[in-house]
């Protein structure tokens, strides 16, 4: 511990040299080494007068402070990096707005089972409950969307709350943790020190495969003649891509995947059947449809993925793995369900699985990968198509960079488009489906991860929503590329509008100069949007490039990836183009539509 003043108190500037165990500090000093303690090597976040105590001790603290420009963006910023790496994202930001600005990131992460932990100020004790200035009930509020939430009621508690809080993001199903700290908590000094270990009497979510569950799991394998793999999240979350992996070859099974778990297998690889579900390969749909034995693991079975449920995978007895008995039998009836970490259960079962081949069942997979592949047509010449903006990027990269997308149209196509073969290279907001994700997000993984490139794909509708945040890659000299995908609308919504709504396109086109009132997309083509993203961009200290002629979309794509600078690509394209194949929400396999 460097010798500093380190907080101001009510009355008194303290200061402590040469801090030794069990001398008094102030409550935000214990958390500040409390954090140290845990392993956190970046923190995102926003001050303000509920936090000023800690802020003040944070130019000391082992590990670096990035400023966001809103608290949103600093949560998000915390989720990427969590994804990236798997170790908890850490946020710390100021009360009332300050920690109701963090709803939609915590929603974020508690759906898609993301490790977070949110710091809050709060109002001193004794003024809870009397609307003081930016007072907010932050547990109240945050209860509904994190996994667990504290209120700390001494500086004594800090250190014991913050690793009991990181315990809790990390065991059993991972998720966001929020601590509320009062500004007198803070100020007030404290002895107690950081725990060597924790124990939470009432917390043990780790379970286990019995012997009877692996036995009958490998019978089950070993008899079934259609077998599919159906890799979630979970397999990433748990460090089981390598397991999957083994399984497949050794039992020559085909694998499928959730949007959130690209990646945790290999798209090269010839038993890949890439994404399943509404956007899925019609390969990856028809062979769950068909398959006599589906083994799920580490999913939620989301109705993205299961369309009507009660015509999901017919023909198969499943297999349910998970970490979250809540997910087992939830959305879909299981023949077996473990309650267990995935790869503890892949590695237990491997020695009863027996060597197999499935020649024609994957000879009729390979009939469908050929006769419909996941593909796109030109729709007027001279007009980039939108997919094939991801295929630049993959060709750029080379396939392995750090995909990060927003949501809506773009994050589907950077599903479909780009061969994902790493895990945790692929970053999306899945089951909250959150616009404005992208550029935080991106950021957050650039710092987590800076020997691999980071990409962000992101249309022009959630580009804007976080689009500050920009400067802060700018600041840090964060080499993401930003690419933004401009079709002058809310792609999927006018998608939806058009096929479900009878073309009543309201509320998703977006402001184009000099277009004439209530044009619709019918329209001619027109290319001149607002607001100007390049300029937007080049504002906040980043080069940018437009791209408009598709002759020129590989050239400046592969410039913008190779650039060490904080680079955004904007590129204008189709704007009728559609994500295809797609079923319709709650409708079955069978009605899948190609164009």
């Amino acid at each position: 511990m460097k010798d500093s003043p380190v907080c101001i108190g009510l009355s008194d500037l303290v200061y402590y040299t040469n801090m030794k165990k069990n001398e008094m500090r102030t409550g935000a000093r214990a958390l500040v080494e409390s954090l140290e303690k845990a392993g956190v090597d970046v923190l995102f976040g926003y001050p303000g007068g509920a936090v000023l105590d800690i802020f003040n001790c944070l130019t000391d603290a082992k590990f670096p402070f990035v400023l966001g420009r809103h608290e949103q963006g600093s949560i998000h910023m915390a989720d990427g990096y969590a994804r990236s790496t798997g170790k908890p994202g850490v946020c710390l930001v100021t009360s009332g707005p300050g920690a109701t600005n963090t709803i939609t990131g915590l929603a974020t992460a508690n759906i898609d089972g993301i490790p977070l932990v949110l710091i809050t100020g709060q109002v001193s004790l004794s003024l809870i409950g009397t609307d003081a200035f930016q007072e907010a009930d932050t547990t109240g509020i945050t209860r509904a969307v994190s996994k667990h939430n504290f209120l700390v009621h001494s500086a004594d508690e800090i250190p014991e709350i913050i690793a009991q809080a990181f315990y809790i993001a990390t065991h059993g199903k991972p998720g966001p943790v929020v601590i509320d700290i009062p500004k007198n908590c803070q100020q007030a000094l404290t002895s107690a020190q950081y725990p060597e270990r924790v124990s939470l009497r009432a917390y043990h979510p780790e379970s286990a495969a019995t012997t009877s569950q692996l036995n009958r799991l490998a019978k089950l394998i070993n008899e079934s003649k259609r077998p599919v793999i159906y890799a979630g999240g979970g397999v990433i979350a748990s460090g089981a891509a390598k397991d999957v992996s083994i399984l497949a070859h050794k039992a020559e099974i085909p694998v499928a995947t959730t949007l959130m778990g690209l990646g945790a297998f290999d798209e090269r690889d010839p038993l890949a059947l890439r994404l399943a579900g509404m956007h899925g390969a019609p390969a990856a749909n028809w062979a769950i449809n068909e398959a006599d034995l589906l083994i799920a693991l580490g999913v939620r079975f989301s109705d993205r993925v299961t369309g009507k449920i009660s015509k999901y995978a017919p023909k198969a007895k499943i297999v349910h793995i998970d970490c979250d008995p809540a997910s087992i039998g939830k959305n879909v009836e299981v023949d077996l369900g473990i309650v267990a970490d995935v790869k503890d259960v892949l590695t237990t079962v491997g020695s009863r699985i027996r060597q197999a081949k499935h020649t024609e069942w994957l000879k009729t997979i390979e009939g469908w990968k050929k006769s419909h592949p996941v593909s796109y047509k030109p729709m007027h010449k001279g007009v980039i198509m939108p997919q094939s903006v991801i295929e630049a990027v993959d060709k750029a990269s080379k396939g392995r960079a750090v995909v990060v997308t927003d949501v809506g149209q773009n994050q589907m196509w950077a599903a479909q488009y780009f061969r994902h073969n790493l895990p945790r290279h692929f970053l999306s907001s899945g089951g909250m489906g959150t616009m404005g994700f992208g550029i935080p997000a991106a950021i957050g993984a650039a710092f987590a991860r800076p020997d691999h490139k980071t990409v962000a794909i992101c249309g022009d509708g959630g580009a804007q929503m976080t689009f500050e945040e920009i400067v802060v890659a700018v600041e840090h000299k964060l080499p993401i590329t930003f690419v933004v995908i401009n079709n002058g609308c809310l792609g999927m919504v006018r998608q939806w509008q058009e096929l479900f709504y009878k073309k009543n396109y309201a509320g998703s086109i977006l402001t184009v100069k000099d277009r004439p009132k209530n044009e619709n997309l019918e329209g001619d083509l027109k290319y001149d949007y607002l607001p100007d993203i390049v300029k937007l961009a080049e504002a906040h200290g980043a080069k940018a490039y437009r791209v408009i002629d598709p002759a020129k979309l590989d050239s400046v794509i592969a410039k913008a990836v190779k650039s060490d600078a904080t680079t955004l690509v904007e590129v204008i394209v189709e704007p009728r183009a559609n994500v295809y194949p797609m079923i319709p929400a709650g409708k079955p396999v069978s009605d899948m539509v190609f164009d």
